[in-house]
């Protein structure tokens, strides 16, 4: 069995990411701003969840509630915990007033469980009030229990998908004060902000993903809108996820792959099997060659501009043509996928061939700069988004991730497809149109003037046309009227004739 073993490198201080110059790039902040006690500069140290949707660029600022039970159970009861309310008309305590951030202690059950049963009972936000002391924490924090070696890690279970609202942990030597003071009916206002780094007027935001990912595909064919809408105010990187094979082990004593068809270059470059099947199939060879493939189309068509939309559009073609295993290596479809994106199939081969290949044992420039560039960004789970360097939580969406761009932008620089699109309902649609659907139908509809001006031309025309009409049937009626009298007139001559002739003949 061939085992892979990566390293991880991420470092979180109080919602602070710090990368690897040491610099801090906010990502959150917890603070109490009611009652004024328990205020403190800075905010309380906390650890973000790696699941649920936090509002990048907004704050969630509620009364918060703690639930005297541990949230296992999907039934929560919305009518206990503290402070104590009013009773209602059937005599018990009223259910927690939303929106409302939950307070609930760590143990019993996952930390998906628990957020995932808060957000059922309405809460807006979720902390977790840690049950064990750190043994960093020294005299600072006091338990029963033994204290804890490392700090807990909010991960997901792989069930969060359906989790929308964000959780913070706090530590225990900061929560329990906070519980005291609900106990004795203090009422506390509690807020938890995210604020995405904000350096200049250009967001950077890169993708990590591999072309088996099936999860990314959907948010490559829908974010390519966004990445053109808005240009040059910024700079998309995509990275291909590919294992070391040296420190993976696929290299023997002997300086031989060991590792069979999992990776390239004797063993350097390695990614798993799709299907888990090693004699047929995709292979991780295919899949590291197909991310070189990947890694130059960007190099040569998305690299300078920050936008390639030739790079999303390979993508695209490239998994409605050869992404099933008996084209997942055709040259023939590979090269016609290229084309139909106006990729030079010529130059990417030369790039591929020129950075070091995928044939023997060779280093390959290209794939050295990945594993680096993933080591330092700390990636951990795939599909992964990061924006002005912040890994961005929640199922990668392009509303998620078209919000977080707009919110890394400096004060006064968002670009005009943020301001259209935010408050949009149909986001996507929106980038790729150039305006919201709703804002469409008020440009679509006439100025007051112009309405005031067409109805007046209307009601002319029509008054034109009824004169005319009337002027007509007066006309009518006089032609009957003199008909009648031209037909009476020789009976009347005929009469004064006659009358005459008696006359005469008397």
């Amino acid at each position: 069995m061939v085992r892979f073993i990566t390293t991880v490198v991420l470092v979180l201080l109080s919602g602070v990411l710090v990368d690897a110059d040491g610099d801090p790039k906010v990502s959150s902040r917890l603070q109490v701003h009611i009652p004024h006690d328990f205020y403190r500069d800075g905010g309380y140290d906390h650890r973000e969840a790696l699941f649920g949707i936090p509002p990048y660029g907004g704050s969630i600022t509620q009364n918060v509630y703690y639930a005297e039970s541990d949230l296992c159970d999907p039934n929560v009861d919305t009518r206990g915990g503290v402070p104590s309310r009013g009773a209602d008309v059937s005599g018990e305590q009223i259910p927690w007033p939303s929106p409302y951030i939950l307070m609930v202690d760590r143990g019993g059950c996952t930390f998906v469980t628990k957020v995932r049963n808060a957000q059922r009972s309405g809460a807006a936000g979720v902390i977790i009030a840690d049950s064990s002391c750190l043994c960093s924490a020294g005299d600072s924090c006091t338990s029963d229990e033994e204290c804890e070696e490392r700090e807990p890690i909010m991960a997901d279970d792989g069930s969060g998908n359906d989790i929308s609202i964000p959780s913070f942990l706090m530590f225990k030597q900061d929560a329990d004060p906070i519980k005291e003071a609900l106990a004795q009916d203090t009422m506390m206002q509690l807020s938890m902000t995210w604020a995405l780094p904000t350096p200049d007027d250009r967001v950077e935001y890169s993708l990590w993903t591999t072309p088996t990912e099936l999860v990314s595909r959907g948010f490559e064919l829908e974010f390519k809108h966004a990445a053109i809408a808005l240009g040059q105010d910024a700079q998309f990187s995509p990275h291909m996820y590919v294992y070391d094979g040296i420190k993976s082990n696929c290299i023997d004593a002997d300086g031989e792959n060991q590792c069979y068809n999992l990776c390239t270059n004797n063993g350097r470059y390695c990614a798993t099997d799709p299907d888990d099947d090693l004699d047929k199939g995709i292979s991780g060879a295919d899949v590291v060659i197909e991310s070189l493939r990947r890694i130059c189309i960007w190099a040569e068509y998305g690299e300078q501009d920050g936008i390639g939309q030739e790079w999303w559009d390979y993508v695209n073609e490239f998994t409605y043509r050869c992404a099933e295993a008996g084209f997942f290596n055709d040259e023939q479809c590979i090269e016609d996928a290229a084309n139909h994106a106006r990729v030079d199939y010529k130059k990417i081969e030369s790039c591929m061939k020129d950075s070091g290949g995928t044939d023997g044992d060779n280093e390959n420039s290209y794939l050295e700069k990945e594993l680096s560039a993933k080591d330092v960004a700390g990636v951990v789970i795939l599909p992964a988004a990061y924006v002005n360097g912040v890994s961005i939580r929640g199922a990668l969406e392009f509303q998620t991730v078209f919000r977080a761009v707009c919110a890394g932008y400096a004060a006064g620089t968002v670009p005009d497809v943020c301001k259209q699109c935010e408050l949009c309902p149909d986001q996507l649609t929106c980038a790729e149109k150039g305006y919201c659907g709703v804002l469409d139908k008020a440009k679509a509809s006439v100025s007051q003037s112009t309405f005031s001006y067409s109805l007046a031309t209307v009601v002319a025309v029509f008054t034109l046309i009824g004169l005319i009409q009337w002027k007509r049937s007066q006309y009518a009626v006089r032609h009957q009227v003199r008909g009648i009298i031209a037909e009476y007139m020789p009976l009347d001559e005929d009469k004064e004739t006659n009358t005459a002739l008696e006359t005469e003949l008397t």
